[in-house]
């Protein structure tokens, strides 16, 4: 091996911390001629030192170097790697005026879901209900006569028509039949619509008339009346935006 070799060989010995020593043999054929070892920094023997002496060639330190930067790099993947993933993460700076956050900050809640809006007969079960809502029109029934009067109406097949979010009813429509000599087919009536007063104005009584409309028709009536006290103006005012027109005026009185 060339002196500029064993200047190399020097150099990657001294990169893992050893020493590279040469034979003090120069004349080429004599004992020693060409050997090398290795001492660590202290001086003590580390490979191909006999009796102080150098005694390995220059390949079989360069082989030793070369599985001692193998060694390395193998223990380098074994202990390095796990050392990086347990080392501890510095602490945020936190303002020390305020309270530090949870590490861990509850989620929050889910949004309740918004009520689903129902149409459906009236049941006996509704009649609590439904009494609130007719008082709201000044019909004094109350909860037994309301009981009484949907399992009456549901009897003739003219169950009225609620509406309920979830399971709270907040809106009523009846509706009504009639077989008249001068018709030719029955004549549907929407006879009684009402909705909560927190809640109007939100196109629940418009779906109630629809669903009216849609059960009367099925029942074969060509003309669908409206009755209303001639002192609901803004029940007059809903009624013809939903297509009705004023056509008569009814007379009644108690017998």
């Amino acid at each position: 091996m060339s002196d500029p070799a064993i200047d190399a060989l020097a150099d990657s010995a001294r990169f893992r911390g050893l020493k590279l020593v040469r034979s003090r043999v120069r004349k080429e054929g004599k004992p020693g001629f060409g050997k090398v070892g290795l001492t660590d920094a202290k001086g003590t023997a580390v490979f191909g030192l006999a009796d102080g002496s150098p005694s390995a060639t220059p390949d079989d330190v360069a082989d030793y170097l070369r599985n001692m930067g193998a060694q390395d790099w193998g223990a380098s993947l074994d202990v390095a790697e796990p050392l990086r993933k347990s080392k501890p993460k510095k602490a945020a700076a936190r303002d020390h005026g305020s309270p530090a956050t949870p590490r861990h900050a509850p989620r929050p809640p889910k949004p309740r879901p918004e009520p689903k809006l129902t149409i459906r007969d009236a049941r006996p079960a509704d009649a609590a209900a439904l009494s609130d809502l007719m008082q709201l029109l000044n019909h004094d029934i109350d909860e037994k006569m309301a009981r009484t009067n949907v399992a009456r109406l549901a009897r003739l097949g003219e169950a009225p028509l609620v509406a309920a979010l979830d399971k709270k009813v907040i809106g009523l429509c009846g509706l009504h039949i009639m077989h008249a000599i001068h018709r030719d087919a029955p004549v549907g009536r929407i006879n009684i619509l009402v909705v909560a007063k927190d809640l109007r104005g939100k196109g629940i009584g418009r779906k109630l008339v629809e669903e009216c409309e849609v059960r009367l028709r099925e029942a074969g009536c060509k003309i669908i009346e409206v009755t209303s006290n001639d002192r609901l103006g803004p029940a007059h005012a809903f009624y013809r935006h939903m297509g009705y027109e004023r056509t008569s005026i009814r007379f009644a009185k108690s017998p």
